[in-house]
């Protein structure tokens, strides 16, 4: 076996910190998360202990964690359902080109390049000038969609860009229908995608700040909770809220991965029934 070049230890050792600098924070914070009851936001530890987790689901003397994770999971899941079929839609309507589709497409993506405290604070300023109502559930709801339908509009692309039309032309000469070839075919097919989609629209949606904190109106998100707790909360009850914080985050990401193994089995399964069948 050849020994390895020198550049392969210093890479290798480059590739560590860089891990260490991505998930050390999170794994510094779990761990600061089960001091004893004596602990403090610091270390060393005093104890080890699961006192602030059940601290956490006890009435706090500041801040509203329980109603703000509601807020943040009602208005993720809108992002979400609206991010897929607006996508969806977009890409529909994309797959031909029609007059301004090319000036449209740099409109759409033009959101992700602006600073996102400006377009927190132009959808802010845009409803109260208007006489609307600054709130999480409509402003805040539509100052999250500027960044998740542009990444949701490119997956889509993406996706029809490579779509194989032939499955389309064959279900409408079989009789079906544009809807029906949408929905029996099209769907199907693209559903592991969707499920990418759903899950950017969510989890950009839980964790989004900057584009939140001038249009969520009188009642924060999570994201906004955590941070004005970081200014009067002095015990490690913030580091709980973290730690569960990211559990929950890596649980919605795990069920969205087995959504997509779920939907990729069982096409797989579809298409060996039908090659049994025509054999």
């Amino acid at each position: 076996m050849e020994p390895r070049p020198r550049s392969f230890y210093i890479l290798t050792g480059f590739f560590a910190l860089f891990l260490l600098f991505l998930y050390g924070p999170t794994i510094t914070i779990a761990i600061l998360s089960f001091q004893g009851e004596g602990g403090g936001l610091t270390f060393p530890m005093r104890g080890v202990s699961v006192y602030w987790f059940k601290d956490l689901f006890e009435q706090q003397a500041v801040g509203d964690i329980w109603g703000s994770f509601r807020r943040s999971f009602l208005l993720g899941l809108m992002v979400m359902v609206t991010t897929v079929v607006v996508s969806v839609m977009g890409g529909l309507a994309f797959r031909k080109r029609f007059p301004g589709s090319g000036i449209l497409f740099y409109l759409i993506i033009t959101s992700l390049v602006i600073p996102s405290i400006l377009i927190s604070l132009g959808v802010g300023l845009m409803f109260s000038q208007t006489g609307l109502s600054v709130h999480w559930s409509t402003s805040g709801f539509g100052a999250q969609l500027t960044w998740t339908l542009p990444f949701g509009l490119l997956i889509m692309f993406a996706v029809f860009n490579r779509f194989d039309k032939s499955y389309e032309e064959a279900a409408r000469d079989l009789g079906a229908t544009p809807w029906q070839t949408i929905r029996h075919v099209v769907l199907p097919i693209i559903a592991p995608s969707l499920i990418g989609v759903a899950l950017f629209g969510f989890t950009l949606s839980y964790d989004e700040f900057a584009r939140t904190l001038l249009t969520a109106g009188s009642y924060n998100t999570l994201p906004l909770e955590i941070y004005g707790m970081t200014t009067n909360v002095t015990s490690p009850v913030l580091y709980a809220l973290g730690t569960l914080t990211t559990v929950f985050s890596l649980v919605i990401i795990g069920a969205f991965l087995a959504l997509a193994l779920i939907s990729n089995r069982r096409r797989a399964k579809a298409a060996n029934d039908a090659g049994k069948g025509l054999i």
